[in-house]
């Protein structure tokens, strides 16, 4: 049986502090009042300026470069009143149980008379509210709009009711935007297995390549969502199961790949809580077109500066990573991972993923 009858759930214990941190935001500004005091509150700034790569948690972080919303700023007025909403929305959604999309918050704040001028201002709103209160924004209740990517394989989880994610059908269990809020109560694998394209996870379902390499398989829906970036990190520190990616041989898989393992600048605030640096990519390299001679387009004038630019980010200093890169621009050509099946549907299964695990044992 679960766990969850004799002590808090991780649901419960991030409802917990979720609601602390909203409600400790709501008194600073009441004790300033009672002090007599201006009431502002500091907000961690998210420009480029302040977004650096760190070198040794291998991801982007924010600098130490706030900004300040007071009451006192004729020009600051507005937007404190807007955040000061948004939390009291999350307090409500989040006592309750409840969520809301960020399209929903967008038109809900019609009724606040302080209402946002474009979706874009409210989601802004919103980054600024998660990231001054150092939470994710799933977690105030503001979920995103798309749907979260697919897991399949033999772990078992509680999300209200008890369920293991082999057995809900060919299609997996779909990663609930409020992945913190599920317990995890018992697995029996030893990795996970991320791939693009859902065309390919749905290869290996079919295939058994979860009994067969005894992983987890992921499909991303093709850039991972946040979700899915925490579900994927969860399995990799809660469970200590290695992490492996496979994506298309072009600069974007590379890109999706890298967003998983080191994170974005954009979410330089929530990457400690997104970004699974021990990842591996084992997906298509230049090497792989070359070796396994596989159908190819040709690189576009797009995929060049792209490919170009990725070689100067620091995600992508490693001598893996420059060589595959120059690689790619030397002979420019591009594949896709179910370029494969020219040798037959199951040539995936039966001879690369088999390949790339074994020298991922010799390289560890």
């Amino acid at each position: 049986m679960s766990e969850t009858t004799d002590k808090k759930s991780h649901k419960e214990i991030r409802k917990e502090y979720t609601l602390n941190k909203l409600t400790g935001l709501g008194q600073e500004i009441i004790e300033k009042i009672e002090e007599k005091k201006v009431p502002s509150i500091r907000v961690p700034s998210r420009g480029t300026g302040n977004i650096k790569y760190d070198e040794a948690k291998r991801y982007y972080v924010l600098g130490d470069r706030y900004g300040k919303r007071s009451l006192g700023n004729v020009k600051q007025i507005r937007k404190l009143g807007q955040m000061v909403y948004v939390g009291n929305f999350c307090k409500d959604l989040v006592a309750r149980d409840k969520t809301a999309t960020i399209r929903e918050m967008y038109y809900v704040s019609e009724g606040w008379g302080i209402s946002f001028k474009t979706q874009q201002e409210s989601n802004i709103v919103g980054e600024d509210l998660e990231v001054t209160l150092g939470t994710q924004r799933e977690e105030l209740g503001l979920m995103p709009e798309e749907d979260g990517a697919s897991v399949y394989g033999d772990i078992t989880l509680f999300d209200d009711v008890e369920f293991n994610a082999s057995k809900m059908g060919k299609s997996g269990y779909t990663i609930s935007p409020t992945i913190d809020q599920v317990d995890i109560l018992d697995h029996n694998v030893d990795k996970v297995l991320a791939v693009e394209t859902m065309g390919m996870f749905h290869r290996l379902v079919q295939e058994n390549a979860h009994k067969r390499f005894n992983c987890l398989i992921v499909g991303l829906k093709g850039q991972a969502a946040r979700a899915t970036r925490r579900f994927i990190k969860r399995m990799n520190e809660e469970l200590n199961l290695p992490v492996y990616i496979c994506n298309d041989g072009d600069p974007w898989g590379f890109h999706i790949a890298q967003v998983i393992i080191s994170g974005s600048a954009k979410l330089a605030h929530v990457n400690d809580q997104l970004a699974t640096p021990n990842a591996k990519f084992i997906g298509v390299t230049a090497s792989d077109i070359i070796n396994y001679d596989l159908p190819t387009d040709k690189l576009k004038d797009v995929d060049v500066m792209r490919l170009k630019e990725l070689s100067k980010d620091p995600r992508y200093k490693g001598e893996f990573w420059q060589t595959e890169i120059k690689k790619m621009l030397k002979i420019g050509k591009k594949a896709e991972q179910q370029s494969f099946s020219k040798y037959g549907l199951e040539y995936v299964v039966d001879n690369y993923f088999p390949a790339k695990f074994e020298e991922m044992e010799n390289q560890a």
